[in-house]
């Protein structure tokens, strides 16, 4: 029966995945290769900070500045601050739960998951259980963050629903023996993601929060079959 709502955060609540690959897009282009957002979100999106490094530099043939990282993270938190949004009905999920246990477990860093929940005006609904994979020696799609997580809410693995937009959240969910809904609904979605997400295990797949409510419902009351999906 589930217990607890373990949610990551790009694309499932933070509709950030677009505003991210826009800045990489613009300042990949400025290195001289010209990149659109589309090229962004399939070349670099899920990949760790080291592994887009090294693609950029494959890329443009030379080596980045050391202060790479720290001027593309600048210009992202400010592209945030100014333009960032929900997905869409991430909000009214949040507030469809009110007594249900629940938290972030996300790749991103501390910093900058902090800011952007400061812009949604949602820092007090998770009770200070926001992890990074900064706390865990290995990111998705290793376990250890959403078992991290877990052990945190002190509920089982096997009592959280993960809410998921990505292929190695939806393997990091699964590993950590959790019931993995992937959800479609942010704006960096393109066509194939859904068998995408089945593919990596997804027990369900939907295209809405609205769906994914009455996925979480039946979960809670132990009435739903593996399998749901779009």
């Amino acid at each position: 029966m589930t217990k607890a709502i373990v949610f990551d955060f790009d694309g499932v609540i933070a509709d950030s995945e677009v505003l991210a690959n826009s800045v990489l897009a613009e300042i990949v282009s400025e290195l001289g290769v010209h990149t659109t957002v589309d090229d962004a979100i399939r070349i670099y999106m899920g990949k760790r900070t080291h592994e887009v490094i090294a693609t950029i530099e494959a890329a443009v043939g030379h080596g980045l500045p050391g202060d790479f990282y720290d001027s593309f993270q600048q210009r992202t938190l400010a592209r945030f601050r100014r333009d960032l949004r929900f997905v869409t009905g991430a909000r009214e999920f949040l507030d469809a739960f009110p007594d249900m246990p629940r938290c972030i477990a996300s790749s991103s860093s501390v910093k900058r998951i902090a800011l952007c929940l400061e812009v949604l005006g949602i820092a007090d609904l998770f009770g200070g259980h926001v992890y990074s994979a900064d706390l865990v020696v290995h990111g998705k799609p290793a376990p250890d963050i959403f078992l991290y997580a877990a052990k945190r809410l002190t509920v089982a693995p096997a009592d959280c629903v993960v809410i998921e937009d990505s292929v190695g959240g939806v393997r990091a969910g699964v590993a950590a023996g959790m019931t993995v809904i992937g959800i479609l609904a942010a704006s960096h979605i393109r066509d194939g993601h859904a068998e995408s997400l089945r593919d990596a295990g997804a027990h369900h797949v939907v295209r809405t929060f609205e769906e994914a409510e009455t996925i979480v419902r039946s979960l809670i009351g132990g009435q739903v079959p593996f399998g749901t999906a779009v």
